[in-house]
């Protein structure tokens, strides 16, 4: 990154922070981000010096105005994802309160606990997935069940629409989680070429951050000094602490995709299952039960995520699923003798 360029990023996030401050006035934040703002304006001074020309004047540009005008519609909390791609820190205050996300002396512990976290995340997505094969796919073939009773073009609408959602399924997966990654990696660049540049400034906004979350001062400045002195551990910190990005949870791209793609394919099939074996009316039940079947097995199993009652969860899943169903052949039926 040249220094010009050091210097008007330094810039555009002290113009965000402002906006930010602004939509928190009355807050403990609002010191915060006013706070960062003008310590993005002295770093970028040292950009401006190391290049030897003078701090240029900052014009926000289109991309900036659109996310101040987001930022300003829905709030900082919502737009976090959008602040953070555009350099603005201190962002973790929304998400962990407490000071010190991760205490020096205990990465193994926390290590630990994100890995369990990152595979309760994937368990949930495979879960939901299911479900959603599930649904769309009985209701895509009680829909053309609705409007024709012929099985064999049931059955090629099934197995078109287990391909069709589990495809897309799975690029969109690819493409949220590579975004999510190529941002962090992006990010975490411009954060190793600032503790190269300046150390002690890149302290000094993590302790505004953990001072903002009710610790005192002089203490929260040495804890920052203590992590910042260690480049791995320091870059790692900044990650979770200003960016409010968990490295252990960004998960693999083709990881995702995979999972996405099978969890729809087995929801999207078991509807399909009756077909291979059956015809007419019976294949219709059978899909029908099987999938009813399902529903609640999987509304049972989204419990263990929500802390409710298996039986509740499970009846709402085949309530929605039903209702989906019904509305879909009823549909059909509407169009097939519009249509014939």
């Amino acid at each position: 990154m040249s220094s010009n360029d050091g210097a008007l990023d330094e810039l555009r996030s002290a113009y965000l922070y402002r906006i930010v401050a602004e939509l928190e006035r009355g807050t403990v934040r609002e010191a915060l981000f006013r706070e960062l703002a003008e310590s993005a304006e002295g770093q970028a001074k040292i950009w401006a010096e190391k290049s030897g020309n003078p701090l240029p004047a900052y014009t926000p540009e289109l991309r900036t105005r659109l996310v101040a005008s987001l930022v300003r519609r829905f709030g900082p909390k919502a737009t976090r994802g959008l602040l953070a791609a555009m350099k603005v820190r201190g962002l973790s205050i929304y998400t962990h309160p407490v000071p010190g996300h991760r205490a020096p002396g205990a990465a193994k512990g926390m290590e630990t606990r994100h890995d369990s976290l990152g595979s309760g995340g994937n368990l949930r997505a495979a879960v939901f997935g299911v479900s959603d094969g599930l649904i769309s796919n009985l209701s895509l073939i009680l829909g053309v069940a609705g409007a024709s009773s012929n099985s064999g073009y049931i059955l090629l609408s099934g197995v078109a629409g287990l391909l069709a959602g589990a495809f897309s399924m799975a690029a969109g997966e690819w493409v949220s989680v590579r975004s999510q990654r190529e941002m962090f990696e992006h990010q975490i660049g411009l954060e190793r070429e600032e503790l190269e540049e300046y150390p002690e400034e890149e302290a000094e906004e993590l302790a505004l951050i953990y001072a903002a979350r009710g610790m005192a001062r002089d203490e929260a400045l040495a804890l920052a000094r203590r992590l910042i002195a260690d480049p791995t551990r320091a870059l790692d910190t900044l990650a979770r602490e200003e960016l409010g990005l968990n490295p252990d949870e960004l998960g693999s791209p083709w990881g995702a995709a995979t999972t996405s793609f099978l969890s729809f394919a087995v929801g999207a099939l078991v509807p399909l299952v009756p077909f291979f074996f059956a015809t007419g009316s019976g294949a219709l039940m059978g899909a029908v039960v099987a999938t009813a079947i399902s529903l609640f097995g999987v509304g049972a199993t989204i419990s263990l995520f929500t802390g409710r009652s298996a039986f509740k969860d499970g009846m709402r899943m085949l309530v929605i699923g039903s209702a989906a169903g019904a509305l879909t052949y009823g549909i059909g039926g509407l169009l097939g003798v519009n249509l014939a």
